[in-house]
């Protein structure tokens, strides 16, 4: 992201097109780094940074090609932040690779930001998050909108076909080794077959869709799982949930579980999981390395009552109108 003095912002991965224009911002489409079109990509950003005087500051949310484009943008003159968004890089040569990268951001950047101590930690390490450069940023949401709907809910079931009596339980995640949907699946089996009552809504996309369909094809549970894709409408589709899962094998936070507790849903996360994110009594934290059961039984003997909870995240500072105001003063701070 880049910030001037006019508020223009350009999100370099955390934003969608639309969502960054929707907001007021301004998008440029900047070249996907492959390796082998180095020289091209340094080439890009000097010649960008060149002739685009107005922008100040850049604000990274990506952890590997920052650690390329950050000393190119401090030879421009721009005061640069990276932010820290996960714990892991996952496994394979992939996972090697983007470690080589980010390792040196911590000897680059001139602000340090996490949605989490744990994600400050894992990729700036303890020394940096001690220091007077590291500031930990929460993700905020707009808590009026994931409000529960009853209107919206009866709505929404009878589109996708859900009965009154049917119990929903839902998760938003890209599919990606990260989100652990295999293991999700595994705990939705059985309880379907202890209770056929149970659907599952799946909203996010990803590489491994198309395997995990497969598997839901597998098992037999076509008609009892719901694939909604990318969708811009998740606050109403909370409504129509009864329960939210989360298992995640790692998270720099899990904004997904904040959003599950501001539309009063009962929630289940992995024990892995930051404990930032535990901001209500409605989030029961569970083991993933012991087997499905321990989910099953949670699941099966948790009330599917709602709780407001809303007033407990905006104190918590989960607030969007907090974080917003937080950063932008942020920002001029660094311009002063």
């Amino acid at each position: 992201m880049l910030f001037n003095s006019t508020s223009l912002y350009m999100d370099l991965r955390a934003c969608t097109k639309k969502k960054l224009l929707c907001g007021g911002g301004s998008y440029i489409d900047a070249p996907k780094f492959k390796g082998t079109n180095a020289i091209k990509y340094k080439k890009w950003w000097k010649d960008f940074f060149a002739s685009h005087h107005e922008y100040k500051i850049l604000h990274s949310h990506v952890r590997s090609t920052a650690s390329i484009y950050i000393p190119i943008a401090k030879k421009a003159g721009l005061k640069t932040i990276i932010h820290s968004h996960s714990t892991s890089n996952g496994k394979g040569f992939k996972a090697l690779i983007k470690k080589l990268l980010q390792y040196p951001l911590r000897f680059r950047a001139d602000y340090f930001l996490g949605c989490s101590l744990e994600a400050g930690e894992w990729l700036f390490g303890k020394k940096v998050v001690r220091s007077g450069r590291y500031f930990s940023l929460k993700n905020g949401i707009d808590t009026t909108r994931f409000r529960y709907n009853e209107e919206e809910r009866i709505k929404i079931r009878k589109e996708l076909g859900i009965g009154e009596e049917e119990i929903v339980i839902g998760d938003v995640a890209r599919f990606i080794e990260a989100k652990n949907h295999d293991f999700l699946l595994s705990v939705f089996a059985e309880l379907h077959r202890i209770n056929p009552k149970y659907r599952l809504i799946l909203i996010g996309d990803g590489e491994l869709r198309e395997g995990f369909e497969n598997k839901v094809e597998t098992l037999n549970l076509k008609d009892a799982v719901i694939m909604l894709g990318t969708r811009s409408d998740v606050p109403l589709l909370m409504s129509a949930m009864d329960l939210f899962a989360f298992p995640s094998l790692w998270e720099g936070l899990g904004i997904a579980l904040v959003e599950a507790q501001a539309a009063g849903l009962r929630t289940f996360c992995s024990n892995t999981i930051p404990a930032e994110v535990q901001i209500s009594e409605l989030i029961t934290p569970l083991p993933i390395n012991q087997g499905v059961q321990s989910w099953v039984s949670a699941i099966e003997n948790t009330p599917k009552n709602r709780i407001d909870v809303s007033e407990q995240i905006v104190k918590a500072g989960f607030d969007i109108r907090t974080t917003a105001d937080w950063l932008v003063d942020f920002y001029r701070g660094m311009l002063s």
